[in-house]
């Protein structure tokens, strides 16, 4: 089921979201929907809060080999590097921001059962991890941009 995102300036946004503690239908359902609803959107990621769900969930999909990326109660654990570019949320429709990120991020989760893993992501999928754990402390990409990018700017970037 395809969820509404909700969009800057909504206060879930902004809240701080709490530890998933049960492995169940119903957080498996969420997972299914927040994925279906970042492809509807054509995001590479989303968070649970941009659903209006304030709880530690993430889904992501860089179109790399890793597919789609279920994230239950992350914590990045180790960073390397910086990267720094344009950056998009499915919450700010139509607006990018230049933002620096670690180049290279190492994130510790639970899948859907229940079990801890640990995933390294270089890149944009560095820079999923960071933006969509983020969403679960209630920051957004614009808190961090050195400044917003307009689509003049975005083409210079591209030459």
């Amino acid at each position: 089921m395809v969820r509404k995102i909700l969009h800057l300036g909504d206060d879930a946004l902004r809240k701080v979201c709490k530890p998933i503690p049960k492995f169940d239908l119903r957080l498996w359902l969420l997972l299914r929907d927040m994925a279906d609803t970042m492809y509807k959107a054509e995001g590479v990621g989303l968070a649970a809060p941009q659903v209006g769900i304030l709880r530690r969930v993430v889904v992501i999909d860089v179109g790399d080999e890793n597919g789609l990326i279920e994230l239950v109660n992350p914590q990045i654990i180790a960073t390397e590097g910086e990267q720094a570019g344009s950056e998009g949320c499915l919450s700010v429709p139509g607006r990018r921001g230049y933002v620096v990120r670690p180049n290279k991020v190492t994130v510790k989760a639970q899948d859907r059962k229940g079990q801890w893993f640990e995933l390294t992501g270089e890149g944009l999928l560095a820079r999923a991890f960071c933006h969509e754990i983020d969403h679960l402390d209630g920051v957004m990409y614009v808190d961090k941009m050195d400044h917003e990018i307009f689509d003049d700017e975005e083409e210079k970037e591209e030459q």
